[in-house]
């Protein structure tokens, strides 16, 4: 699993072309509509005994339906990983820009809306795939 150095904006390499590879690093390619990215503000999460599913989803508020917009699917390895890189990313995040704070804390969601109104990431556990 790759770790993102905040300090490299993504947009430091143009769509289509290749970042500088440095010894040990994996070559990344990003082409133009990858690059512009898919929002997602929640997640839902679900594992068998090989894999995590993890469902990006965009809900838009006062709209029952909600759509996944990717479906990523890791080895429990991966997972971890994933979570182990995530928490560094957020650490260091905090750090520059302070602490995150939860809409649940009496905060507005990303894009407005009541505090306290997004579903609880992290639903999951037991689906069979």
């Amino acid at each position: 699993m790759a770790d993102f150095d905040d300090a490299m904006p993504p947009d430091a390499f143009p769509p289509g072309t290749q970042q500088p590879q440095q010894e040990d690093e994996l070559n990344l390619e990003l082409d133009e509509e990858t690059a512009e990215g898919t929002y997602a503000n929640l997640v839902m999460i679900a594992h068998s005994p090989e894999e995590f599913i993890l469902d990006f989803i965009r809900m838009v508020p006062g709209v029952q339906k909600a759509k996944v917009k990717s479906r990523i699917i890791v080895t429990p390895q991966h997972a971890r990983r994933l979570m182990d890189a995530l928490a560094e990313n957020i650490e260091q995040y905090e750090r520059a820009h302070g602490e995150i704070q939860d809409p649940g804390e009496g905060n507005a969601p990303p894009g407005g809306g009541n505090p306290g109104t997004l579903p609880p990431m992290g639903f999951g556990g037991g689906a069979e795939a």
